[in-house]
Parts: C-alpha cells; structure tokens; sequence
C-alpha cells in the first residue's frame, strides 16, 4: 500500500483508519521547520528556568501553576451551603484514570470531619451474628483493588432539554469519573454475619449530617461489591468518602454511600427519599422506572469539544471516553458526517469491565462542516442509542440516566458547538 493510499479515508468526513496511529508515516505536520543556523543558535540558548536551582521538595505533589484552570466547576446551594455538586473536567484530561482531586463530588450535607479512631462500622439486622468494626479492625483484612467508573444517575440532565446547552463537556458530562478502589470484598464481612436465608436487600447509610441511606440489592453486594479504604493509592479523600466507602462497579453513583458507617441486612428495600422521589421516572406509558441500578453503555468524544478550536486544517486526533455498567466496552463507532456512515475507533488498553476506555481516531480535516459523533458497544450487545430513540422511550422530561449520542457540530472556520443531530 502507498503512503497516499493509508491516507485515503475509511468513512464520511475525513474519518482515517484506526490502525494508521500505529505507523510511523502518520505525521501531523505541526512542528515548525527551522534553518541550521536558527537550530545551533536554539541549542546554544537556555531558558530562564535552566540557569538557576529549582523548587526544593514538599511533602505532598501539587499540580504546575500552568495547569491550574484544569479544577473541578462546582454548583452548591444558598440554602444549604453542603447541598451540592463538582463536574470532572473530562475534556481536560487524558488516559482513564482520574485524579483524585478532579473526581466529581455530590454532596447532600456537606463533607464530615470524621476521626477514623472513632469511626465504627456496624452490620446488623437480618444476620446470625450482628457485628461492629472499627478502621484498625478492617485494615487487617485482605484487600483487593477494582479499577471502575462512578457516574452520578443525575449525569448530562441538561440533554433532555429541547435545546442543546453550550458549555465545555466535563461542566455538562462530569459526574463521571473512574479511580482505581482499593478495600474488603463485601462478601467477606457478610459472610461472617451468616445473612439470614430471608435477607434480600442490603441497606447501606452514611454517617454525614444527611445521614444517606440506599438500598442494595443482596446479589448485588456478594458480586462485585467493596468497603474501599484507599483510592488511587493513598487514603480516600474526605469528599470521597474518608474512611470508609461503599463500592458498587456499574451501578448508579448514589449507591456507592461515602463515610460507610452501617449495613442493615433486610427482606425488604428501605424505600428511602433517594430511592423514591428521586431516582425514579415517570415514563410515557405511565408507569415508573425505580431500582433501575445499571449505567448503561455511553460515549463522549472529549477532544475536539465545545470550547477547542481548529485552528489549521490536517490531521487531528479524535479522543474520548466509554464505559458500560454491564461489562467491557467492546467497540466504539466515530461519525463525521452526523452518523450517515461509521468508523471504528482504536481501544487503548486495557480494556476493563465496567471501568472507563480511551478510544483514538485518526482524522482529516481540511475545512469542510462535520459532525462528529460517537457511540459505544458494550459486551452485551447493548449499543448506545440516539437521543430520539431514548426519548421515544423515556419521554421528553426524564431527569436521571441520560446516555444518548452526543454530537459537536464543526463549522468550516473551525469552531465547535453542541447540537442534536
């Protein structure tokens, strides 16, 4: 194959083929071509920063002074100061993990100053034998770490409104954000309560001032289910959770209950507010959606976005992100032509269930208008779906569990908005 016919596009729009990032012929043409003379002239110069010692250390790393309009955009309540939530600027970053300081927040009444000496986990209720854990008590267990996404049910709400909003995609998209868990397996601690046959629901509450509590499924918690105690190597965070948080992979971000403090084994679900009045739709059929745990399989190209510009025409790299609540994702489509024809991305490794994946696509632009689009294939078979289909499904005044397509629509000068298409 020639270099002219690598480059020949695979879809509508200037989509190239995935496997083109893996040869080195593939160039982006944005370093600048200097004369030998200008090139001795720059090796002989050194910049500011190499003629004198640097910073000495510190005892915890902090981010450069250059990045520092990488943060979280937070939302809270003037009625209620605790009340309220922080968005993952997803567009800013890169790879799938994310950082413990960007992780999204949602708070219901603030974030406690717990003392972990004085910090008590209690397991009761429909059980043989009721137990009480402090920290030391648990940090002599056996843990294991998951690597797995949180996505907060309320997640891109603002999409079923009838207009497209236009802000950057973490201020729209991030109450999503992926960390590796370190902790207890559930089972474990269960299974030395000896649960009771007629136990099927586990309700987990919090020890904030809301004092949160949620009903699991009893499945559920003997699957995949941990008590995390670290987060991305260190101890978690207060507004994660310290000490103790309760780990659901794939399931809706409210029930993974921060500062864990009891586990009541029940025949029945709590029916509290957050399992109630809120979490549960009302669908055009006339009947409601409730317990419905699972995120579903989703995707966002995260660069180009709204908020980038393409400044000069040629390749680009299309990037984002995908995960599914039921396992791998195993394939990620890219339109440039408002989903008329597809392209597969590349899937960075690794690939992990219910945890998020990097996907990369070549991309030639010279100009021309475009819409891009992408849309994820889990493990399943279950394909993410374009907003009209959710709608006719869902109805058009839903507020929790939003997945459908997004699509950023590129003029020919270059400039990036949000549209439904």
């Amino acid at each position: 194959m020639s270099k002219d016919q690598e480059f020949l596009p695979v879809a509508g729009g200037g989509l190239l083929d995935r496997r083109l990032f893996l040869k080195r012929s593939l160039s982006f043409s944005t370093a600048v071509l200097i004369a030998p003379n200008v090139l001795a002239d720059t090796e002989d110069t050194r910049s500011a920063w190499m003629q004198k010692p640097g910073a000495p250390f510190s005892n915890y790393g902090q981010p450069s002074p250059y990045e520092q309009a990488t943060i979280r955009w937070t939302m809270g309540n003037s009625m209620a100061p605790g009340n309220g939530v922080s968005w993952t600027p997803l567009h800013k970053l890169e790879g799938m993990i994310t950082p413990s300081g960007l992780h999204f927040e949602r708070h219901h009444n603030g974030v406690p100053k717990i003392d972990p000496k004085q910090h008590k986990l209690l397991i009761h209720g429909l059980v043989n034998q009721s137990l009480v854990f402090s920290m030391d008590d648990l940090l002599r267990y056996p843990m294991q770490s998951c690597y797995c996404f949180i996505e907060c049910g309320g997640n891109s709400n603002a999409a079923w409104r009838s207009e497209p909003i236009q802000t950057e995609l973490g201020y729209f998209h991030g109450m999503a954000s992926c960390s590796e868990w370190t902790g207890i397996p559930l089972r474990l601690l269960l299974a030395e309560a000896h649960v009771k046959g007629r136990a099927k629901w586990l309700i987990a509450e919090g020890a904030d001032a809301a004092m949160m509590n949620i009903s699991l499924p009893l499945d559920k918690a003997f699957d995949d289910c941990i008590l995390a105690i670290y987060q991305n190597g260190e101890r978690i965070r207060p507004e994660h959770g310290y000490p103790l948080r309760l780990i659901v992979p794939g399931w809706e971000g409210v029930v993974n209950v921060k500062w864990l403090r009891r586990l009541h084994l029940s025949a029945m679900p709590t029916m509290a507010r957050n399992e109630t009045a809120k979490y549960t739709e009302l669908l055009p059929s006339g009947k409601a959606r409730q317990f419905s745990f699972v995120m579903e399989a989703k995707s966002l190209i995260t660069q180009p976005s709204y908020g980038y510009k393409l400044e000069q025409h040629g390749l680009y790299q299309i990037s984002g992100l995908a995960w599914s609540g039921r396992g791998k994702i195993v394939k990620v489509e890219v339109s440039a032509d408002g989903g008329k024809s597809w392209a597969e991305a590349e899937l960075q490794s690794p690939v992990l269930a219910k945890c998020f994946t990097r996907f990369r696509l070549p991309w030639q632009w010279q100009g021309q208008k475009a819409v891009l689009k992408s849309r994820a294939t889990d493990e399943t078979g279950y394909v993410q779906p374009e907003r009209d289909v959710l709608l006719a499904e869902r109805g058009e005044h839903g507020y929790f569990h939003y997945n459908a397509i997004v699509s950023w629509e590129v003029s020919a000068e270059g400039g990036i908005r949000h549209v439904y298409a």
